[in-house]
């Protein structure tokens, strides 16, 4: 049932965005195969190879079946998306083309991205690090720190330039 739910609210947000349906769905379907070991015999197994050589190799989008991903994921493009199988992610977040998400260095920590972010093309994020809820990081940022919630950092190394006032309302 999280699978059809999950596929409901990404197919939602991705309401006129046919490629990030296709991507969103095959990442779904990836991740229900390979969660269930028992499943991988039969229709798993031929799923994970279409999965890798087709979507990852010939479509350039690495999510690492392993990661973990909330519903209503946005994905606009998709070329070059590359998420580590430790990456937790919220729901409602979008992610753009050239993202990197992941290991600082092998057997790093990876970040974990709250809820309602938004993800610029040409990112990475890298690290332990935890960006917070309803967050926006700039297009071409490199993020090595963790971003509290609500807020917008840009540049590299990525800083905050404001915060949602909303926020620091609520923290108050």
């Amino acid at each position: 049932m999280e699978l059809f739910s999950a596929l409901h609210a990404d197919w939602k947000a991705n309401r006129n965005n046919t490629k990030g349906k296709l991507l969103v769905t095959c990442f779904r379907l990836a991740h229900f195969f390979a969660s269930r070991p028992t499943l991988l015999r039969l229709p798993g197994l031929p799923w994970l190879v279409f999965y890798k050589l087709i979507i990852q190799w010939v479509l350039g989008f690495e999510v690492s079946e392993h990661a973990h991903i909330g519903p209503g994921l946005v994905i606009y493009h998709g070329q070059g998306l590359v998420v580590g199988g430790d990456v937790r992610i919220g729901s409602s977040c979008v992610l753009r083309h050239q993202t990197t998400l992941g290991n600082a260095r092998e057997g790093g920590g990876s970040p974990v991205i709250g809820d309602r972010v938004k993800i610029g093309a040409h990112v990475c994020i890298l690290g332990e690090i935890t960006i917070g809820d309803g967050s926006r990081i700039g297009a071409g940022s490199v993020v090595v720190k963790s971003v509290p919630c609500g807020a917008l950092a840009v540049g590299n190394p990525a800083h905050t330039v404001r915060q949602s006032r909303l926020f620091e309302l609520s923290e108050a």
